[in-house]
């Protein structure tokens, strides 16, 4: 199996979001915050990414007689590299982001239906699209910063008054609108 079939299948990749960050949890926190999915297609699919080496246990203790885990993502193992996107197919690529696509839904949905929820302005909620005309080298700088933005904020980890949030970034060159000037 590759990554991407790997990565794509939606229970596994609602635990891999779940545990973005450098996050632990055992099954039952998992099963708490995936209570949708019955407890044995949890079990199956958390042993399929331990298989894979994209989940490892980090520790585990007695619990009534049994072993609980505790689980945390290893994050080069869980994402697809540029090399593995470049041999995937056009259908490949649209599965993908559909599942991608898929989730961002899933989760502005149980936002949207969380009865704790303040409001979007409150909540820091808001989508957009931005066009920018970059060259190839522009477009490269820019996601290279916004990496390292991402990851001076990710080292903040959890703390007081922190509240996690996502942030999905999709970036493609947009179809070319030819001249916009009117016809002569």
């Amino acid at each position: 199996m590759t990554t991407a079939e790997l990565l794509l299948h939606p229970v596994r990749l609602r635990i891999v979001q779940a545990l973005l960050g450098d996050r632990t949890a055992t099954t039952a926190q998992l099963r708490t915050l995936l209570d949708d999915v019955s407890t044995a297609t949890l079990y199956r699919q958390i042993s399929t990414l331990v298989d894979a080496g994209v989940l490892e246990v980090v520790s585990e203790r007695r619990v009534r007689g049994t072993v609980e885990r505790t689980f945390r993502l290893v994050t080069e193992r869980a994402q697809v590299t540029g090399a593995q996107a470049e041999e995937m197919s056009a259908d490949d690529h649209r599965r993908a982001f559909l599942v991608f696509a898929a989730q961002l839904l899933d989760d502005f949905d149980a936002y949207l239906d969380d009865p704790n929820r303040r409001g979007m302005a409150d909540d820091v909620v808001g989508y957009r699209q931005v066009a920018l005309d970059l060259t190839d080298a522009e477009a490269l700088d820019l996601v290279g910063e916004m990496a390292q933005l991402f990851a001076r904020y990710a080292e903040l980890g959890p703390g007081p008054g922190r509240r996690r949030r996502l942030i999905s970034r999709v970036i493609m060159p947009a179809r070319d609108p030819g001249d916009l000037s009117p016809e002569e």
